[in-house]
């Protein structure tokens, strides 16, 4: 047996769920299944989803439930973006640590997409990591290092999620991500025996740039020949009203789109999508013509 189980962790429904199961989460599960083949798949939930695509793929899922974090819900949040709209996430950094120091395992933000199964050699080591774009402090302006928590495969009880998670309450300061992937690169400089670090192209080919998003959502651009998966950073772009980061939003973001339109993403999600139905509806068509012309935003801090 390997040190790491092929089981796979998702984690939706921290908030309060207001509209349907999103065509990306369907996806995200659905390539999961098909291109990993894991023994076991598990959604930990706090909220039920609901809509069409959960109903395709509910059945498939093991689906477990999950209190909220106490110390996230006790936490001064000055950002009134990350304390009322992005709290749900730092919910989600505890969960993810406690699931996969509990039963060991590969964990996912469900905005991912699978490409190709992942080398055995990654659930023979202890801990998995990715690394991610340098990350401005947005309080000193500072650049720093930082290991992407949106994918991480780990043994049961492994000694580098178990130290994270004891200094994470401590690092949580209301940042949104000092307590998670800056805090995991200053845990990786005192214990680098402890992971496994893998270089931005295996699980994050586009990062989190205003560039990156439009190549991936909007252009067609070739994949790097190491990815095995894509993040998608959709807090980032989701609201149709967010556009620091991209005017592109969920709602653009459906199978008709996917089918018709030849974007990165779109070219490689197309083979998880149920039968087609009809074609691209001509308005829809219309306004992804004139996003696609507009000028691109200038984001002012990561979250």
């Amino acid at each position: 047996m390997p040190r790491i189980p092929r089981h796979y962790h998702f984690i939706f429904g921290l908030r309060p769920q207001t509209e349907p199961f999103h065509l990306v989460h369907y996806l995200c599960l659905e390539s999961c299944l098909r291109v990993n083949r894991p023994d076991r798949v598990t959604l930990h939930l706090h909220h039920e989803p609901h809509g069409p695509w959960w109903d395709l793929i509910k059945d498939r899922v093991e689906r477990a439930h999950v209190p909220l974090n106490t110390t996230v819900a006790d936490q001064h949040y000055d950002d009134p973006l990350i304390g009322k709209k992005l709290r749900y996430a730092h919910h989600s950094d505890f969960i993810r640590l406690e699931k996969l120091i509990e039963h060991g395992g590969v964990y996912a933000d469900i905005d991912t997409l699978f490409l190709r199964p992942p080398p055995d050699a990654f659930f023979e080591k202890s801990c998995v990591l990715g690394r991610e774009a340098p990350v401005r402090d947005p309080r000193t302006g500072v650049e720093e290092n930082s290991l992407c928590n949106a994918m991480i495969f780990a043994e049961p009880g492994a000694p580098f999620l178990r130290r994270w998670l004891e200094e994470m309450p401590g690092a949580l300061d209301g940042s949104w991500s000092n307590h998670s992937c800056q805090l995991a690169e200053r845990l990786r400089e005192r214990h680098p025996e402890l992971l496994h670090v893998e270089p931005p192209d295996t699980f994050y080919p586009f990062m989190w740039t205003p560039e990156s998003l439009r190549a991936l959502l909007e252009e067609n651009r070739p994949w790097p020949a190491a990815a095995i998966s894509v993040h998608l950073w959709a807090h980032l772009w989701w609201d149709r009203d967010r556009h620091d980061f991209s005017f592109f939003h969920a709602d653009l973001l459906t199978a008709d789109y996917i089918r018709n339109v030849d974007t990165t993403y779109n070219l490689a999600a197309r083979r998880f999508l149920p039968p087609p139905a009809p074609g691209l509806p001509a308005a829809l068509l219309r306004r992804w013509r004139r996003l696609t012309t507009r000028r691109q935003p200038r984001p002012r801090t990561r979250a």
